[in-house]
């Protein structure tokens, strides 16, 4: 259950910028189920120049305009509906193949990171010959990625793949044959490449907060502690919730930092517990779900004692390791970039009750202070229990030694940590953003989606479709929670280029990709309704949102 403290570090700093606030809604609908019409999606599924979003969308704009689609919708709770889309069907145009890597690029530890899918047309040929000498027939096919808000798109490079089988089996055999051969390979369904001419399905599953009847409450939730990861699911069910979803990204590698911590900002009931990435967009909203935003809050933080002020590098992750980078003086770059661990010998990073049983060991050293900010211990090496109601700082590198200094000077110290941006009690991390003022708008280059000098990931995160959450903001001030389920047959998934035309044809002016993948889950009731993509079954994730009936 969310641990509730009244004193950590400083709240929210309120500035200029609201969060939206509800005005008309419509009316609750009682449960039905809806045979959409063909022939109203809208032509245009790219990002730029794209038609604002209709208040009642017809359909979703996935795939040729004909496709059937049913939408069943149902009252969780007052003031929360859960919408259930499926659009299109199987396709026996669709086949398994299997994907060769090519060779000379590089991995990744991320399940959700591709291998090198993509390469220069010279290096896929030479693996296609390669292959040939095998005994293999395969072909070589040129991939491209639509234009994005901050990305021209166009083409990315060239991938290899081998045969065309209608059942997985078959695809397996042959990628066995091709491993035997020397190879990586991996089996993919051509449904997940994104083609606009694809016929499904989708499985999108929406939910709907209604802050004008609504009486219960919206929470961002980690469980006992941060470092550890946990199951939507049972997150939920700790809490009693009538509906949740996933949260935003997380550290999942322990080479990367302490597992379950959020990769990106992190607001719960007012209290700052992770510093941003950069200026990546997150999702914010007021417990009464009254208020609600996508926006890009910055944190910054310090540690001050006899007159000094020392600047914080973060909060609660472990010093040195910065996961989707984005702080300051990091190598190999301050700028956001998804799914890399970023480094810095010399760091601050202040740690509060909420991280664990222990904050993280190692060389350099910690400063404890008590629930009244006095220093109460010096450690060096770092790492320990801290005292009730108490936090630290830890220094690494050169830092170490200025902060044993500061500590020396002054028996109390005052650490702060601000965000810049719409006051929330919840922020939620994510990026892309999709949606901004009705108007599809994709930021994956800004927000490290598209990593330079690496197209194998830009088109495994980026171009292909995957399970997606996305979450955003109506014209009416209801805040809407979806999932697109993916990697299957049965839930083709979504690109990004997709998500943000969906979450513009479900009515978002303002929306935002959550963690996706593996780790995309929808709870109602008690029980996970979506198909989870991990071959383990549901994820343990860093945090989820909970929509919580009323007390």
């Amino acid at each position: 259950m969310l641990i509730r403290r009244p004193t950590v570090l400083a709240g929210v700093l309120l500035v200029a910028a609201t969060l939206t606030a509800p005005v008309d809604a419509a009316p609750e609908g009682a449960a039905a189920t809806d045979q959409a019409p063909a022939g109203h999606a809208p032509a245009d599924t790219g990002l730029a120049g794209a038609t604002p979003a209709r208040a009642v969308p017809a359909v979703l704009p996935l795939g040729p305009r004909d496709l059937p689609e049913t939408r069943t919708t149902e009252t969780l709770q007052p003031g929360v509906t859960l919408t259930t889309i499926v659009r299109g069907a199987e396709d026996p145009a669709q086949a398994w193949t299997v994907e060769v890597a090519v060779p000379g690029g590089s991995g990744s530890p991320d399940p959700d990171a591709p291998p090198t899918a993509v390469a220069g047309r010279a290096r896929a040929d030479r693996l296609a010959a390669a292959l040939r000498t095998g005994g293999f027939t395969p072909r070589v096919e040129e991939v491209t990625t639509p234009p994005a808000a901050d990305h021209p798109g166009g083409p990315l490079g060239f991938r290899v793949r081998v045969g065309r089988h209608d059942d997985r089996s078959a695809a397996e055999a042959e990628r066995a044959r091709v491993r035997a051969a020397g190879h990586t390979a991996s089996t993919v369904f051509t449904g997940w490449d994104g083609a606009a001419t694809d016929r499904g399905p989708w499985v999108v599953r929406v939910l709907t907060v209604d802050p004008r009847t609504f009486r219960g409450e919206l929470a961002g939730d980690f469980g006992p502690d941060l470092e550890r990861r946990e199951r939507t699911g049972a997150l939920a069910a700790a809490r009693g919730a009538t509906a949740a979803v996933n949260g935003g990204f997380f550290v999942l590698d322990p080479a990367a930092g302490a597992p379950g911590d959020p990769a990106g900002l992190g607001v719960y009931d007012g209290r700052v517990l992770s510093e941003s990435v950069g200026g990546r967009p997150s999702l914010l909203f007021s417990a009464d779900a009254r208020r609600a935003a996508v926006a890009r809050p910055t944190w910054s933080g310090s540690v001050a004692g006899g007159g000094t002020v020392l600047p914080l590098d973060g909060v609660n992750r472990v010093p040195g390791l910065i996961r989707n980078c984005g702080g300051t003086g990091d190598a190999p770059t301050d700028l956001p970039r998804h799914d890399t661990t970023c480094t810095d010998q010399g760091e601050l990073v202040a740690f509060t009750p909420e991280f664990g049983a222990a904050t993280p060991s190692g060389e350099g050293a910690e400063v404890v202070l008590d629930a009244r900010d006095r220093v109460v211990e010096v450690r060096s090496p770092r790492g320990g229990t801290l005292p009730p109601g108490g936090r630290s700082v830890q220094g690494t590198g050169a830092r170490a030694a200025e902060l044993a200094e500061l500590a020396e000077e002054s028996q109390k110290l005052t650490i702060r940590s601000r965000v810049r941006g719409p006051r929330a009690d919840f922020v939620v991390n994510g990026g892309p953003e999709l949606v901004r003022d009705g108007r599809r708008h994709a930021t994956p280059a800004a927000d490290g989606m598209i990593r330079p000098g690496d197209p194998s990931f830009t088109y495994g995160w980026v171009t292909r479709r995957n399970p997606r959450t996305l979450a955003g903001v109506d014209a009416r001030g209801r805040i809407l929670l979806a999932t697109a389920d993916g990697r299957a047959t049965a839930s083709l998934g979504l690109s990004i280029a997709e998500a943000a035309a969906v979450a513009q044809a479900l009515g978002m002016r303002d929306a935002v990709n959550l963690d996706g993948g593996g780790s995309t889950t929808m709870v109602a009731g008690d029980r996970v309704i979506n198909a989870p993509s991990d071959a383990a079954g549901e994820r343990p994730v860093g945090d989820a949102i909970l929509v919580l009936p009323e007390r």
